[in-house]
Formats: structure tokens, C-alpha cells, sequence
């Protein structure tokens, strides 16, 4: 007789893994398919490292689900042993009327948060390495830093897994349906059936949500390691992560934490996606560039040898912020999608949002913002 679920989870990468481990922990008999073995490298939940902040820029909204994000990742660190936030501190570079730094200012004021105003004096005096324009502004989080993306993917997945969860890994979703009495999936190479779906497509939204016909785009975004062995960058020297909201772009780094070098990309730009199982994974000279040039202007102590790369994709909407909503045709299946190149910090709140919508049909997590109908989704991606 074929094994019936409470919940199946498609995609297992940051937002369907903590999804999956937030279902099975509260008793659900529950299924969790990847065409790959999480984590990996063939999505958006992996390069080592992805910032923690609280004082968001984007939108003051934002800061209760991190702040929420902040216990459940530390709840997830209790339960699995595992360290995965580094809190390294982040220093914000940019024109103190650009959107960065007035948008960080907004959301602390907005939440009272402590956010530390530094002079140009401070900066080279803190963080000798950097070289920050005269006309730049300066912000620095203390509570911020990074996350150990493929850390956290993994231990989300395994606590999961410890906790009751299915894991269907290798088989990938060719058709989703479902009814007011149940949903099916079917795959290459099996049916389940389930009384409850979550969809968590990742850059596979425009296949696996094509009937939502919603406004998303995916891009290629190239991610590098540099050797800057002989500057001051190591984490061990207390080296903060870094965003640069430059006129040429909005660029982001890490301390050394490990062999590979230190880590440094452009968050704007990056070429439109067709397929996302065939992203060009090559470097050209194009990608390195523009990062190229910002480490020759704003981290004199570095090198532009590269050490290492990876190719990951953002999935965008045209606001930039999230979908986390009920499917609107069907009242069992829930979707979490285009998380624009800077969710992966809120996965244990989006996940656990999730749960709290198959189990009970509600959230108490603020995310109202995110439906899908929401005024930022008629416009037409870029």
C-alpha cells in the first residue's frame, strides 16, 4: 500500500530544509524530495558563507523575522551542536544619502537597534585594509556576521532526518496536482501522496510554479575567493564581513575564515537565466571585472589572484522581497519563492512559518508583506 504524508516538501536547499525540520519536529509525518543531495552547489544555498544582519536596508519589516531568525538559529545550534553563526560584526560602506546607509539608519531608528556611526578616521584606524572614499559614510552592526551556508543547509536536513523526516534525494518532480482532499507528487522515478505540499523551488520556481505565472527572474551570480594572505583580513585578526554601496555597484565580502582566501562579489547585476539546470558555470574575464575593480580601489591590502570561485543564482521578483503565501488556488499547498539574493539568513523563520501554515492554516510570524498579490509583483522583472 502507498506511504501516505502529512506534508511533502519539494526542494531542500535553505528555505525547504529548515521547512522539513520544522514540520517533522512538531510530529508531522512528513516527505522531503532533491533532485541532489543537500547541500549543494548546483542552486542558491551554497558558497561557504551568507551575511546576518538586522538593521535591513531593504525594508524595516525585515527586522522582527530576523530578530525571530536569530533565536531559531540558535535553537538549531543547541539541538544539533553545531556552531553556524559567526558574529563578526559588519561594516557598511556608502553615500550618506544613498539607500544603504539611509536605509540602515531607517530600520535601526524604526527598531532601536545598535548601530555604531563610525568617521572615515575610525574606519582606517578599525579596519586598516579597507579604503573607503572621502565621501563615504560609515555603519557598523556588532551582532552581525555570517552564516555557514552549507552548515546550515546540512544540519537543518539532518536534524530533520533525526527528528522522523523521508528523504527522496536523486529523484527529481516532473508533475505536482492537487485537490481539496489531497495533493500527489509524482517524479522521475515515483508517486507520493500527501495531504499537504510546500513548494520551495529555489531558481526551479518558473517550472515548479508555472501555473502562478509570477513575475520572477533568475540571475548567474559569480562569487570569488582572492588571495589576501598578507593584509589584514583574517577573521582570527577580528576582520568584520563588509557591504560597499558603491557608484559602480553593491558589493559584499567576508573575513578569512579558512584556505580559500577571502571572499568577495557583486551583489547588483549578474546575467539572466534561462535554464537553471544548464547555468554556465565557466568564469570570464566579464564576471571578475567590476570585483576586480573594486578590491584594486577599496581593499589596497588584497590581491586579485583568485583562488577559488562558485556560480550561484538569485531568483528576483521586482521589489526584491520575498513570496511566502498560500498557493491561490489551492487552500493545502503553500510556496516559498524569490528570495532575490538575500534570504537565505531568514530560512529557520520561513521554515518554521511554513509549518506553522500546514499544521494550523496560520502564522504568527509577521509576513503579510510577502504575499503573492501584493502591489511589488505588477511590475515587470528586470
Amino acid at each position: 500500500m502507498m506511504q501516505r504524508f502529512d506534508a511533502i516538501v519539494i526542494g531542500l536547499g535553505g528555505m525547504g530544509g529548515a521547512a522539513l525540520y520544522h514540520l517533522a519536529r512538531r510530529g508531522c509525518k512528513v516527505l522531503g524530495i532533491d533532485p541532489f543531495g543537500p547541500p549543494h552547489d548546483h542552486g542558491s544555498s551554497h558558497g561557504g558563507t551568507r551575511i546576518i544582519r538586522k538593521a535591513y536596508f531593504e525594508h524595516p519589516a525585515y527586522v522582527p523575522l530576523v530578530h525571530r531568525a536569530y533565536e531559531l538559529w540558535a535553537e538549531l545550534e543547541a539541538a544539533a551542536g553545531a556552531t553556524l553563526v559567526h558574529r563578526t560584526g559588519l561594516l557598511l560602506m556608502g553615500a550618506a544619502d544613498g539607500t544603504v546607509i539611509r536605509g540602515v539608519q531607517r530600520a535601526a531608528q524604526t527598531h532601536k537597534l545598535d548601530i555604531q556611526e563610525l568617521s572615515l578616521k575610525d574606519v582606517r584606524k578599525q579596519f586598516p585594509g579597507f579604503a573607503p572614499s572621502d565621501e563615504m559614510s560609515a555603519l557598523f552592526e556588532a551582532d552581525a556576521g555570517y552564516l555557514a551556508v552549507e552548515d546550515c543547509v546540512r544540519v537543518h536536513v539532518e536534524q530533520a532526518r533525526a527528528e522522523g523526516a523521508t528523504l527522496q534525494i536523486g529523484d527529481r518532480v516532473t508533475r505536482w496536482s492537487a485537490r481539496s482532499d489531497g495533493v500527489v507528487v509524482q517524479t522521475s522515478g515515483d508517486t507520493h501522496r500527501a495531504d499537504h505540499l510546500v513548494i520551495c523551488p529555489g531558481a526551479w520556481a518558473g517550472t515548479l510554479l508555472a501555473d502562478l505565472h509570477l513575475p520572477l527572474c533568475v540571475r548567474r551570480k559569480v562569487v570569488f575567493w582572492v588571495d589576501a594572505a598578507d593584509g589584514p583580513y583574517s577573521v582570527r585578526d577580528g576582520w568584520p564581513t563588509f557591504c560597499f554601496d558603491t557608484r559602480e555597484g553593491f558589493f559584499y565580502g567576508f573575513p578569512i575564515v579558512d584556505q580559500d582566501g577571502m571572499k568577495v562579489a557583486e551583489h547588483t547585476g549578474g546575467d539572466i537565466v534561462n535554464d537553471a539546470a544548464s547555468i554556465d558555470r565557466v568564469v570570464h574575464d566579464a564576471d571578475f571585472k567590476p570585483v576586480s575593480s573594486f578590491i584594486d580601489r577599496y581593499l589596497p591590502a588584497a590581491t586579485t589572484q583568485i583562488r577559488k570561485h562558485a556560480v550561484c543564482m538569485y531568483t528576483m521578483t521586482p521589489d526584491d522581497h520575498f513570496i511566502v503565501d498560500r498557493h491561490p488556488a489551492y487552500d493545502n499547498v503553500y510556496i516559498a519563492a524569490g528570495f532575490s539574493g538575500h534570504g537565505f539568513k531568514f530560512a529557520p523563520v520561513i521554515g518554521s512559518a511554513l509549518a506553522d501554515l500546514v499544521t494550523t492554516g496560520r502564522t504568527h510570524e509577521p509576513i503579510e508583506f510577502l504575499k503573492a498579490k501584493r502591489p511589488g509583483l505588477m511590475n515587470t522583472p528586470g
